[in-house]
């Protein structure tokens, strides 16, 4: 791990942002919240904030950030589920890969939950892609 014990402790805030295409029909179905396994939305967010919180145990250079706040929300745009994390801290160091982690796993726990209306008839998922996972925006100082 890199030494931040000289830096400052700021507050700190990173936007991260993903897309997950889909099928019309899978984004009709989670529209209407018919998916068997349950509400994607709801699903997806616990699972992009613990995402986050988990950061440091999954990458193993990343420092254990004491996050202040874990935002993540969900919208559907055309065929695409979309993710935005925003994670923030008051810390040595940033929170962007703590807000890419939670896009990440939210994307991925949508997959889970709609992966039976995505596979065509040999199981593959040809057409169902996570896309454009990227930070949006980081901030450092001030609120």
């Amino acid at each position: 791990m890199v030494d931040v014990s000289e830096k400052d402790v700021v507050w700190r805030s990173a936007v991260a942002e993903g897309r997950l295409k889909l099928s019309p029909h899978t984004i009709e179905t989670i529209a209407d919240g018919a998916v068997k396994k349950g509400d994607v939305f709801t699903s997806s967010k616990l699972a992009g904030i613990q995402a986050a919180k988990a950061t440091p145990g999954i990458l193993p250079l990343c420092h254990q950030i004491p996050l202040t706040s874990v935002e993540v929300d969900l919208d559907i745009d055309g065929h695409d589920l979309v993710a935005r994390c925003t994670v923030s801290a008051e810390y040595r160091t940033g929170v962007e890969m703590e807000a890419l982690m939670g896009v990440t796993v939210a994307l991925l726990n949508a997959w889970d939950m709609v992966k039976y209306l995505e596979k065509n008839e040999t199981g593959q998922y040809p057409d169902t892609v996570i896309t454009g996972i990227r930070v949006l925006k980081k901030q450092k100082g001030g609120k």
